[in-house]
């Protein structure tokens, strides 16, 4: 990882270089998003310059030509504007975590303020899922076509002694080849002992079309590895939240539960899709939505490892281990493969059949015989789908479904996705949307053997398929804002949770008794959210709320009833209109709930209905500013921590972070 991120620099550091920064752009181009560069080239030197033919002299390049393509081919372009959602997004996520609660350090695991039952996986994960969310899957890889090499770099202060680096390198060789080449990493020791996080994400992708346009190709290849320190938690509750004036004001001096342990998700993937068109009926050159059909291919490979390692048992998970220090490794390996045809015309719309083939090899190293049974190590077959999706645009009408069909196999049985959205004018839409699925639990509640004897499990025989149902609706408008709603019901949900007694949950042994369950009633969730910005002149007034209700037999599925957030800011162009300026505040809170607490073994937060938490503020201040394509942040987080009483966890025993000043930068580069 370190040689590759070396190879990384020397990239970067010849494209840094030969960097020719853009116009300055107008007050226009700062509200629409539209940078503008203009191109004024001889036409040798646009004959020469392959990446730029088909341009014609004197054109204008701007960001829209900077184009982002999705694994499921939706395409947008870059933005280089400062706006409040911008605001939400500078995270290490990259993405809104308003549904979230992240833990002290940054790099952690984030507990979940909501849930979203409309997008289920089609097979089975490794697991560990509290570790994931810094985690690529194929579908977060990102494609680039650009005329000109553009690079973004992301820095960002951490919570102690490291930074966060997320940069990116996209080039092409011809107008028709494109190709990047990004790497993240991060270091954070955290206020905390033995909570030190750090990761290296490495992609490469690449994508061709032929000048005819018939065929075309991209891939990637990603390698990850994130890596947290893990300390159970507080061991003594009374240090954090008595001692106000005292020595554990210095977070480092307070004690943990455990000083040597941590865990690892380490993965390597390689993609590969490929289309070919066997009929491309074009009317003339004018035509872009021509009569087509295609057949396509999608490959992946993937291998990918959890481990929870510690070098001296604790009862904090368990007494009495087969071995010590402890070991522990579980092991996926997939390969996918999909064949497709697919037909296109502009009046009946886009439709598509594919059949698939999933091998998967879910390991651990031994068997393990007991007094109770025997333990298998390996989970190991192929599932066979059929499949089919649709896409249509009628006017102001878009119709859009995906179904898949599991014809062979144990995993998984069924999918259906289904969605219309229609455009009652300019400022209003209508969206509707509907899911149904099947599919078995993660690896990890099917399969699981520890060095610690209670975390060994085998149940591939005795669970059943979970059962989702979900149903929709949305109503955006420019007026009235976003409004969302979505009502799912779920049957055999499966959680984890823990048999400890009374007696063991005081002896800070609640952890070492957590299982997998699986609940027989049927659990209905409703979720509400609405967003809505208010502006007034260079003010604005950014709020958005979210309510959940959930009815069960038994308390297997705690989510706080109500989140909110709010942010106040005012935007302005400042020193002759070189900077754009935005300053503000942010609130967000949610109501006490029975917050799930976290077990480190495993990767996993389990349910817990001992205490509520929650029920308190968290006060950010930040102050951003734009010059040319350069964004600029400034926060204070969690403010009001200073004259607030310590009661604000992220999880049983997991405080959340206290006052901290972090800044960083996001800033593109073209040539």
């Amino acid at each position: 990882m370190r040689f590759l991120f070396f190879v990384l620099l020397f990239f970067l550091g010849n494209a840094i270089f030969a960097q020719q920064d853009s116009v300055p752009p107008s007050r226009k181009s700062v509200d629409t998003g539209v940078l503008s560069r203009n191109v004024s080239m001889s036409s040798d030197t646009l004959r020469k310059n392959s990446s730029l033919r088909g341009f014609k002299k004197n054109d204008s390049i701007t960001v829209k030509n900077y184009k982002i393509v999705s694994y499921l081919r939706d395409t947008t372009y870059l933005d280089t504007t400062l706006t409040i959602r911008k605001e939400y997004k500078y995270n290490y996520l990259r993405t809104d975590d308003f549904e979230l609660m992240p833990f002290a350090n940054m790099g952690q695991q984030y507990n979940e303020l909501g849930k979203d039952f409309s997008h289920v996986p089609y097979y089975p994960r490794i697991g560990a899922t509290a570790k994931n969310y810094g985690y690529a899957e194929k579908e977060d890889i990102k494609y680039y076509n650009v005329p000109t090499p553009m690079t973004e770099l992301m820095f960002k202060t951490t919570m102690e002694q490291g930074q966060f680096l997320d940069a990116l390198l996209t080039f092409n060789l011809s107008r028709r080849f494109n190709a990047s080449v990004a790497y993240t990493g991060f270091r954070s020791l955290g206020k905390y002992r033995y909570e030190q996080a750090q990761d290296g994400k490495f992609r490469v992708t690449f994508n061709y079309v032929t000048e005819n346009g018939r065929y075309d190709i991209r891939g990637h290849i990603a390698a990850q590895e994130l890596e947290d320190e893990e300390s159970g938690g507080l061991e003594d509750r009374s240090q954090f939240e008595d001692d106000v004036t005292g020595d554990f004001q210095d977070r480092a001096k307070i004690d943990l539960l455990y000083t040597n342990a941590g865990n690892r998700i380490l993965g390597k993937r390689y993609f590969l899709d490929q289309r070919f068109k066997l009929v491309n009926h074009k009317k003339d050159s004018t035509d872009l939505d021509p009569t087509s059909l295609a057949i396509g291919h999608e490959f992946s490979y993937e291998t990918k490892m959890y481990d929870f390692e510690q070098l001296k048992q604790n009862d904090a998970l368990g007494e009495d281990p087969f071995l010590v220090p402890i070991e522990d490794r579980a092991r996926l390996k997939t390969m996918f493969n999909k064949g497709s045809i697919e037909f296109s015309n502009r009046t009946l719309g886009r439709l598509t059949g594919n059949v698939s083939l999933f091998n998967y090899d879910y390991y651990f190293n031994s068997i393990l015989i007991t007094e109770e049974g025997t333990i298998q190590n390996r989970l190991q077959g192929e599932e066979i789908s059929v499949g089919g999706s649709y896409y249509n645009k009628i006017g102001p009408l878009s119709l859009k479904g995906n179904i898949n069909y599991t014809v062979s196999g144990d995993l998984t049985g069924n999918n259906f996705d289904a969605m219309a959205s229609y455009r009652l004018n300019e400022s209003n839409t209508v969206i509707g949307a509907i899911h149904a699925s099947s599919r078995m639990p993660d690896f990890n509640y099917l399969l699981y053997q520890s060095d610690y004897r209670n975390f060994n499990w085998q149940n591939n025989d005795t669970f059943e398929n979970i059962r989702t149902q979900n149903i929709k609706f949305g109503f955006d408008s420019k007026w009235l804002g976003l409004l969302e709603a979505e009502y799912s019901a779920i049957d055999n949900y499966t959680y984890f949770a823990s048999t400890a007694t009374q007696e063991q949950i005081d002896n800070a042994q609640e952890t070492a008794f957590v299982k997998p369950f699986q609940e027989s009633s049927t659990i209905n969730h409703l979720k509400v959210k609405y967003t809505k910005e208010l502006k007034w002149r260079k003010w604005a007034l950014m709020n958005t709320v979210m309510y959940q209700d959930v009815t069960q037999d038994n308390q297997v599925l705690n989510l706080p009833q109500v989140v909110t957030r709010n942010t106040l800011y005012f935007s302005s162009d400042v020193f002759k209109k070189a900077m754009f300026l935005q300053t503000g505040v942010t609130f967000k809170y949610f109501t006490s709930y029975n917050m799930n607490a976290y077990n480190p073994l495993l990767g996993e937060f389990y349910i817990q209905n001992n205490e509520e938490l929650g029920g308190y503020p968290l006060l950010d201040v930040f102050i951003n500013a734009k010059v040319r394509q350069t964004r600029i942040y400034f926060k204070a987080e969690h403010l009001n921590s200073i004259f607030s009483q310590p009661n604000y966890y992220s999880a049983p025993n997991y405080p959340y972070r206290d006052f901290v000043i972090r800044f960083g930068l996001v800033w593109n580069f073209f040539s």
